[in-house]
């Protein structure tokens, strides 16, 4: 089944873009995934193809309008009924590579790209629009945002990646960061690799990289060592109740 990538966007000649080359567009070429970017500015209905108007109760910039959104929208849902329509806001929910699997699992999805101010608040719940945010960071548009989120997508589809494994043991997969790598030359300006992943002996290799990599994640991001940690808590217990249930 190929992956059917829709973006509605006033930038079309933005995509492919990097996603036209390496993997992604090896995978493009290969027909595991298509794409389609749709002119939102097509489905204005005045003679001057008008998207956006000033902001209601007065303001800075202007706001793409719910009623060409809407047609935009319904356009691509009648190309793939059966994929989810996700904008691309600050607004919107932190975007993970949970959902992303989840995404690159189905059919495929129709991103919608914002611009100036964003959008009229009203075409979330007119057409059940997710809200998803790829940081913490105002962009010019959606696009590159858009870019982010099926480039992560792609990468997950069936043959993209050369190994199987190869997106198993990666940063967010287990809920931590990855432990860090290295390669030849053994030194480099005094700096040497680790004694430990030139000794051969797999299960201490397999300790050092576990240990570092909880490590660099309680380090670098508390946010996600908290949510570990809490998980592990959580399921600790779990196992705890079902011993004690069995009497062992």
């Amino acid at each position: 089944m190929t992956f059917a990538a829709t973006v509605l966007t006033l930038y079309p000649e933005m995509f492919p873009g990097p996603l036209g080359v390496s993997l992604a567009g090896r995978a493009l070429d290969a027909g595991t995934w298509s794409m389609d970017a749709v002119q939102i500015r097509d489905f204005a209905t005045d003679k001057h193809r008008t998207v956006d108007d000033t902001p209601a109760g007065g303001g800075a910039g202007m706001v793409l309008k719910a009623d060409v959104l809407a047609s935009a929208i319904d356009h691509a849902r009648g190309l793939h009924p059966d994929c989810p329509v996700i904008a691309m806001t600050p607004r919107g929910t932190p975007l993970t590579q949970a959902r992303v699997r989840d995404l690159a699992a189905g059919p495929g999805v129709n991103v919608l790209c914002g611009r100036f101010e964003g959008f009229d608040e009203r075409i979330f719940e007119g057409r059940q629009v997710e809200e998803v945010s790829v940081g913490d960071v105002i962009l010019s548009g959606g696009e590159v945002g858009a870019l982010l989120l099926l480039d992560a997508c792609i990468r997950l589809l069936p043959g993209v990646m050369g190994a199987a494994s190869s997106g198993v043991e990666e940063s967010f997969e287990s809920g931590l960061l990855e432990y860090p790598h290295f390669t030849r030359p053994v030194e480099w300006e005094g700096r040497t690799i680790p004694e430990v992943l030139r000794s051969g002996d797999h299960a201490k290799i397999a300790a050092w990289r576990k240990r570092r990599s909880e490590e660099d994640t309680r380090l670098r991001r508390p946010d996600l060592w908290e949510r570990h940690i809490g998980v592990r808590d959580q399921s600790a217990s779990g196992a705890r109740r079902k011993d004690e249930g069995t009497g062992k």
